[in-house]
């Protein structure tokens, strides 16, 4: 065997490498002593490795060159015995639900699905998956990357109206940034409400974090108690980002009512509010088209559309308040939780800050004056 310097200098690095496979290190130490003239017997005792491994190794690398020589050729193996309708079927299986054919889960286990198999293959005309284990069955999956096992949610647009609801929110959006001479004062609005918020108490006190000590958070005990529950009806002025919240034990539509109350109380009474809001029914029952009714031309609705309410500015607000706000809060009674939040929506309104919505701005082309 002839070894060129760039074989042999590969072969050296690779013998004496601490991280290559072994099976590697030592095939190249086979081919380094042949080379320099040291015959299968002598390799074998030298080395310790089998007459057999040193011969094959040698013979591989004389036919297909040392390179080769350091890996297995690949072997036939066991013939396949699922042909590709078997495969077909098992892949039609894991597409289906286990309750379609009678089992209680609503999901595949790689187990489950294996059993099925085995116990349905004879008669679905599929023998050779009658002795299916799971790991075929994984393998299987993985290579159709199928996961019947997880579940990803996804949102259908329901709404036949939802682009043209879309552009409308919109525009409410961009009339915040433009004034027009001579046009009736409009205040624009974002409204929504956060039912459930719980009040809840802890059981022991709170333990301060000690500097240096084993624990360095807080610590509380795992027992709480409920006092029970508030909604929050908040609406955010998206020209000034003041925040205009009001909590009640409930949202039905006297509470709503209360609510465009206080929005009248407090703004300009010549001037008109536009209100982004989702189709919830206090918004539309009876009892609120009647309060709208003692108040023509004072406020205007521009609903969101139906699994749209993203598009609505103060679910980033809610959103801050879950994260920053109701985290972690714990509170000895629901007055408290009441005087928290209204405490809460004081600060922040001391230093609004005004969002602005670029959402699909560029994409929708909206011309720089809307007529709604």
């Amino acid at each position: 065997m002839v070894l060129t310097p760039e074989d042999r200098a590969w072969l050296e690095r690779l013998a004496h490498s601490r991280t290559a496979p072994r099976q590697a290190v030592e095939r190249a130490q086979i081919l380094l002593a042949y080379a320099d003239g040291a015959s299968i017997w002598a390799i074998h005792r030298t080395t310790g490795f089998s007459t057999r491994k040193v011969r094959r190794c040698v013979d591989l690398a004389l036919e297909a060159g040392p390179q080769a020589a350091l890996a297995d050729r690949p072997r036939p193996g066991r013939p396949r015995q699922l042909t590709p309708a078997d495969r077909a079927w098992i892949i039609g299986l894991a597409c289906q639900k286990p309750t379609a054919f009678g089992y209680a889960q609503e999901w595949w286990t790689q187990r489950l699905l294996a059993a099925h198999i085995r116990q349905t293959a004879e008669a679905a005309g599929h023998p050779a998956a009658a002795h299916l284990s799971p790991g075929t069955v994984a393998k299987l999956l993985k290579a159709h990357a199928l996961h019947p096992h997880r579940v990803q949610y996804y949102l259908e647009r329901r709404d036949p109206e939802f682009d043209a609801k879309m552009v409308r929110v919109l525009h409410v959006s961009q009339q915040v940034e433009f004034a027009f001479d001579g046009e009736r004062p409009t205040f624009r609005l974002s409204y929504d409400e956060k039912p459930g918020i719980q009040a809840i108490g802890t059981t022991a006190p709170d333990r301060p974090p000690q500097p240096g000590g084993p624990a360095g958070t807080w610590q509380r005990d795992h027992e709480y108690q409920r006092f029970g529950t508030v909604s929050l009806l908040a609406g955010i002025d998206l020209a000034t980002g003041e925040v205009i919240g009001l909590v009640r034990d409930r949202h039905r539509s006297r509470e709503f009512v209360e609510f465009l109350q206080a929005l009248d109380a407090k703004y300009d009474p010549a001037a008109k509010i536009q209100i982004v809001l989702d189709n919830h029914s206090a918004h539309t029952s009876r009892e609120t088209q009647a309060y709208l009714a003692s108040r023509p031309n004072r406020f205007e609705f521009v609903f969101t559309p139906k699994h749209g309410s993203w598009l609505n500015l103060i679910e980033v607000f809610f959103a801050k308040l879950s994260k920053v706000f109701l985290r972690h809060l714990r509170v000895q009674s629901q007055a408290e939780l009441v005087a928290r939040l209204e405490q809460y929506l004081a600060e922040i309104n001391e230093h609004p800050v005004p969002f602005r919505w670029r959402y699909k701005r560029a994409e929708l082309d909206l011309p720089e004056r809307s007529v709604i």
